[in-house]
């Protein structure tokens, strides 16, 4: 078992990664990392000491004083260099360097002179280190007018902000699950190289990626729609998308009801794609779920009874509830990497109709069990 710790990982790239070691324990031990470790000596070093690999994602991305952002991400790679020679380190250190190495930015030239340190440190000391030339990162969470694109335009959109494309050019990109496929790779082969280029795996020009997004703002936001979601980018594209919105204040959906004399009829769902529809019978008192998805879209509409769905991203605390009868018809759609569970809070059976966007294997459920 390795013995793993991630600078940064509270950041956007940080936080998936650190999310999905946490589901691997059987082959990775976490090692806790605080940024205050920076300014103290005691407990960098002993952080260092601890780690079999050292993920090194600790950076600004953005700042408003250039010489600032500059000094900052060589200052934080120095530390940690001093305290990878302090402790004698023999770690894997893994840096996440930027394709800006290739433009005289601040922020680039700052990675290029971190990553040659890095190199420095390696060759003096034989030590391990792989170098990742990273290109443009999007997924869930990232933070808006920091991060990516992709997550300006998807806040912008998901609080009906307006949109405007600055500089319509061509981006390169890659989803940060497949990110952190490829560095769960180098660390199980050992890949030890100073510059490792990991490749893009989506190009598409930023005008384009506004109308897609406007397409789901307008499908799914606005009309409950699920968009045709042609291959694996636009998958992940919309459940970023989803990301954005107030899950809190989105939902419950109420459904619109048809009434006669006959009864009532509703319709459940809309949508461009296939996938798998489920119902089930929930007893009072029962509690179904506690459990989150990192790649599927699922919708649960309460058709009878009394149902209460409890949410919790993970990482957090924060739990949203949301309260739904078949008095009123209504769904809730569970976001990627949200915890979720539903009780029958009522006297009578519960009926509730899913939909999820791919049929259920159980050798590849991308269910991950964690109470709410």
């Amino acid at each position: 078992m390795k013995k793993i710790g991630i600078t940064g990982q509270k950041g956007f790239i940080g936080q998936h990664l650190f999310n999905t070691l946490k589901l691997k324990t059987k082959d990775f031990q976490l090692i806790e990392f605080n940024k205050e470790y920076f300014n103290d000596v005691k407990n960098l070093d002993h952080f260092v000491s601890e780690c079999d690999v050292i993920i090194h994602l600790a950076s600004k991305n953005r700042y408003e004083n250039h010489e600032i952002l500059y000094q900052t991400n060589v200052d934080l790679t120095n530390k940690l260099i001093n305290s990878l020679k302090r402790v004698k380190s023999k770690a894997h250190v893994i840096f996440s360097s930027s394709t800006q190495e290739e433009n005289e930015s601040p922020y680039g030239k700052s990675k290029v002179e971190a990553r040659a340190n890095l190199t420095k440190w390696a060759e003096e000391t034989q030590g391990k280190f792989t170098g990742l030339i990273i290109p443009n990162v999007f997924g869930p969470f990232g933070h808006p007018y920091y991060n990516s694109v992709i997550a300006t335009f998807s806040h912008q959109l998901a609080n009906n902000e307006p949109c405007e494309v600055k500089v319509d050019s061509l981006v390169k990109l890659i989803y940060v699950g497949e990110l952190v496929d490829q560095i769960l790779e180098i660390i199980d082969c050992e890949i030890f190289k100073d510059y490792l280029e990991i490749g893009h795996t989506y190009e598409i020009k930023v005008s384009d990626l506004l109308r897609i997004l406007q397409n789901y703002k307008e499908n799914y936001f606005e009309n409950g729609v699920i968009s045709n979601l042609n291959n694996t980018f636009e998958l992940n594209l919309f459940n970023t998308f989803r990301s954005y919105i107030n899950v809190a204040k989105y939902f419950p959906k109420k459904y619109l009801k048809h009434t006669d004399n006959r009864g009532v009829f509703s319709e459940l769902i809309r949508l461009n794609i296939g996938g798998q529809v489920s119902f089930s019978e929930t007893m009072p008192g029962m509690t179904r779920g506690n459990h989150f998805h990192i790649r599927k879209i699922e919708r649960f509409a309460v058709i009878k009874g009394k149902a209460l769905i409890q949410l919790r991203k993970t990482g957090t605390t924060e739990k949203i509830e949301l309260y739904l009868s078949g008095d009123e018809p209504a769904y809730v759609d569970m976001p990627i990497w949200y915890t979720h569970n539903m009780k029958n809070i009522g006297n009578e059976p519960l009926f509730t109709v899913f939909w999820i966007n791919e049929f259920y294997k159980p050798e590849d459920s991308d269910t991950y069990f964690e109470l709410v």
